[in-house]
């Protein structure tokens, strides 16, 4: 036992360092304590202030225990009973009214901040209106101001309110944005949930889903990308633009056979699985594999990616229901040339 003392004594105050270390980690588009928008902003305000009422309290807890252990502890020789002050109405209304106090200051900027920033903003003509879908296991992102549709990237342009309609294809899943703005459910009830944010700043932030939804949940990712007001119009215009097909008579008539009976690109294609246009430019493929980008460290090549994916999709996403193109009828070059040509599918519009 006492070796074990001296193991555990050691190994502590390293455990105290690196946790004090490590909480200062975090990336700015994947951490709730860097808030890059006014929603996550104002919650984190909240969560400071809650931390401070709950410090100040354990601080003054603390700060009595110490000194009624050290004031009124049993001396040498003293054998009477204590005053007792069981029934002492002045402290019952102190212990009372300062907890009582302390909800009222938690509870009203609480309130303040829910109610305006669950504002429904579907009405409001300055906001960009986002339909989101979730489905096992992607995202599914409309725009009905311009009969756009997009999955995995969602593109907004910074400064504006982007009012949110969230619902789901299956199972219950959860939108989370943590540098942006808090959790909010897709509900597999119908019900539709409401809210809304806001990037004042250019960038990409990581967005996940934050309810067990099966195999792949872990995997079930997707990016916000924040572009100026130029830029987004373009995206638009370039989103809205004639499909752009494999050169290659015979692999354009194996990808439209075999992937635009789900998939779309351009105005060609169907709605079943996630719009294909320009998905050489985007952050990821399925989600999960990121694109490698200049200056950055992580990623790989995009065509990498492509590859990986398409040759064996159920490897990247268990569970997921993309067909494997080999059980399709698809070789290997054919695989290969299609993946080719999806990763060369960018849209130019920064």
């Amino acid at each position: 036992m006492m070796k074990q003392w001296q193991v555990a004594k050691r190994i502590l105050p390293l455990l105290a360092v690196f946790s004090l270390l490590l909480s200062a980690c975090g990336r700015e588009d994947l951490s709730v304590m860097k808030p890059q928008g006014p929603v996550a902003q104002g919650q984190y305000d909240l969560m400071k202030l809650s931390i401070t009422i709950m410090i100040v309290v354990l601080i003054i807890v603390f700060a009595i225990a110490a000194y009624v252990l050290i004031r009124f502890r049993r001396r040498a020789g003293q054998t009477e009973m204590p005053e007792q002050v069981e029934g002492n109405f002045k402290l019952e209304v102190i212990w009372t009214a300062i907890p009582l106090l302390l909800v009222i200051v938690l509870a009203v900027p609480t309130v303040q901040t829910i109610f305006a920033q669950g504002e429904d903003l579907s009405n409001d003509k300055n906001a960009l209106k986002v339909q989101v879908t979730s489905h096992q296991y992607w995202w599914e992102f409309t725009y009905p101001q311009y009969d756009v549709t997009t999955a995995q990237d969602l593109i907004i342009p910074t400064g504006t309110k982007i009012a949110f309609e969230l619902k789901t294809a299956d199972v219950l899943h959860s939108f989370w944005v943590p540098s942006l703005a808090g959790k909010m459910d897709t509900n597999p009830d119908g019900t539709l949930n409401k809210f809304s944010f806001s990037a004042p700043n250019e960038g990409v932030y990581r967005g996940k889903c934050a309810e067990l939804c099966g195999r792949s949940h872990a995997f079930m990712e997707f990016k916000v990308k924040a572009v100026s007001q130029e830029s987004f119009d373009r995206w638009v215009n370039q989103m809205k633009a004639p499909a752009v097909l494999p050169e290659d008579t015979q692999l354009a008539e194996k990808f439209k056979t075999n992937c635009l009976s789900c998939h779309a690109v351009g105005d060609q294609g169907g709605p079943v699985a996630p719009n294909l246009t320009g998905i050489g430019g985007k952050e990821s493929v399925a989600g999960i594999l990121l694109n490698s980008r200049e200056g950055q460290e992580e990623g790989s090549p995009v065509l990498d990616n492509m590859k990986e994916w398409l040759h064996d999709p159920q490897s990247v996403k268990p569970g997921n229901t993309m067909p494997n193109p080999k059980d399709l009828g698809l070789t290997d070059e054919e695989i290969d040339g299609i993946a080719e040509y999806l990763a060369n599918y960018k849209l130019d519009y920064e």
